[in-house]
């Protein structure tokens, strides 16, 4: 498994828009600039986050991002969920169900299913409102 960059940056905005949320709508300008990336690609990220119900959008002068619901509301799993294509650490898991003909008697299958689980858990045991803390 590995959290893409578009992962790591997606929470990287989620954090500043939580951490600002007093300011109002914040620009993807603003963002990219408080967190070192390319306006172009703060926007596309932003646009993600915005199908995906995560943030609000303003258009025109005053325009901006918001977040759609309080920190504590927000699974950092349901994020990453979006931005990624899939956090399984094998690609026998990536398919459900298991689509692998050797998973009947696959001896490791079990501790790959269990590291799996370890990791949904996690990331279901965390919210926005945390990563602030």
């Amino acid at each position: 498994m590995l959290i893409s960059t578009r992962g790591r940056y997606a929470l990287r905005f989620m954090i500043d828009l939580a951490e600002n949320q007093g300011d109002g709508y914040i620009t993807t300008r603003e963002l990219a600039e408080r967190q070192g990336i390319s306006q172009k690609y703060a926007e596309r990220l932003m646009a993600l986050l915005s199908k995906n119900n995560f943030v609000k959008t303003q258009h025109g002068k005053g325009g901006g991002y918001i977040l759609a619901q309080e920190p504590s509301e927000y699974k950092i799993s349901e994020i990453l969920a979006a931005m990624e294509e899939d956090l399984s650490p094998v690609e026998c898991l990536t398919c459900k169900p298991n689509e692998c003909p050797r998973a009947e008697n696959c001896r490791t299958l079990p501790m790959w299913q269990k590291l799996d689980a370890m990791i949904n858990d996690f990331f279901e045991g965390i919210t926005l409102a945390d990563l602030m803390k």
